[in-house]
């Protein structure tokens, strides 16, 4: 069975994703639509260097967006662009289209549209999709369980060009009910794709879990899993960490050593 994708943004990351969206064999790319006009009408295939007429580019100011979710039906829409977009998606999940969304800076107004969407189809939320980082925060979590006592600090490191603080790095904090403000520390150099780093202070010891995405194709596979996963949810909202169905860290029993 394939799966038609279709995807918001075609920038840095988003031209990694659908290139890993099109070797798929599974998934197929139908659609791309983008903020600026740049290459409309061209197929992403094409620019990506693939045989083949698939992820045709569209403009989103060319769009009818009453008419285009339904007349360009895709099972999954994938969002690596910018925070506004959810508004204009509002109308796919109407016909059952699934979302996965990697935005990191949503505001509360548009965090809130994602979450409405979730009463009308399955949607799957994540600042950071890929697979590793989501079993870092799993990990962190079990240690601190561990732990409560240790310092915890958070250090997350992208590219000079990235301005805001990374949304990631703000989910693990409140994962681990850490104050955002005190416990982030943001590193902009050169060009790192992104590192996450949770560190554990103890009297003796010091611990530390690191997650680094070495290309942003780790995002489009992470992407590619989470649809093949969403395609068979029902209505709601999901997260990355339901994906990789890492309950073990749910399971885990700690014990007191000292009792």
């Amino acid at each position: 069975m394939k799966i038609t994708v279709g995807m918001f943004g075609f920038g840095k990351a988003g031209s990694c994703v659908a290139q890993e969206i099109l070797k798929d064999d599974i998934c197929k790319l139908k659609w791309v639509i983008r903020k600026s006009k740049k290459n409309e009408g061209d197929y992403a295939s094409r620019l990506l260097g693939f045989e083949g007429d698939n992820g045709k580019i569209y403009s989103i100011d060319s769009i009818d967006k009453d008419a285009f979710f339904k007349d360009n039906y895709v099972d999954i829409i994938i969002d690596f662009s910018i925070n506004s977009a959810v508004e204009t998606y509002r109308a796919a999940a109407e016909y059952g289209t699934r979302i996965v969304s990697a935005i990191s800076n949503y505001g509360e107004a548009q965090l809130n549209h994602l979450k409405e969407l979730g009463s009308k189809t399955a949607v799957l939320y994540s600042p950071n999709i890929t697979l590793g980082i989501n079993f870092l925060i799993e990990v962190s979590k079990v240690l601190q369980r561990i732990v409560p006592e240790a310092d915890i600090e958070i250090i997350e490191e992208h590219f000079r060009e990235k301005p805001d603080a990374s949304g990631t790095a703000l989910r693990i904090a409140e994962d681990l009910g850490l104050d955002r403000e005190k416990h982030v520390n943001s590193i902009r150099v050169g060009g790192i794709v992104g590192k996450h780093e949770v560190v554990f202070g103890l009297p003796n010891q010091t611990i530390r879990i690191i997650h680094e995405s070495l290309s942003r194709a780790a995002f489009g596979q992470g992407a590619i899993y989470a649809a093949k996963w969403l395609i068979a949810k029902k209505k709601g909202i999901y997260t990355m960490e339901e994906a990789v169905k890492l309950s073990f860290a749910r399971n885990i029993k700690v014990f007191n050593i000292d009792k």
